[in-house]
């Protein structure tokens, strides 16, 4: 299991992400349609004054049980050891075993 502080640090990048996502889209929108050299440079500092963590880039995908960063699996949100051991008890809708 990950450490508690990692899992809320990417709690806390995930709620910054969602707080500043309409504020980057402005102003990436804004700093492509701006025509001189030293609107696009304001615009680009303001976009550089906001928080890092609120970056899309900057979120981790993490097993929603465990907090594993490795081996995700987007479509259910689980580690691929956690995705394994549900689907052998049958616990995930619509997945089977591979058999050919």
């Amino acid at each position: 299991m990950a450490k508690v502080g990692m899992i809320n640090r990417e709690n806390t990048r995930a709620k910054l992400g969602k707080r500043d996502a309409e504020k980057r889209a402005e102003l990436k929108k804004a700093i492509v349609a701006a025509e001189g050299l030293e609107d696009k440079m304001t615009l680009v500092q303001k976009l550089a004054d906001l928080a890092r963590n609120g970056s899309k880039s900057r979120q981790r995908n993490r097993c929603s049980l465990t907090g594993r960063p490795r081996g995700y699996n987007g479509r259910f949100g689980l580690s691929r050891n956690k995705l394994r051991e549900l689907a052998s008890l049958g616990l995930l809708p619509g997945v089977r075993k591979a058999s050919w």
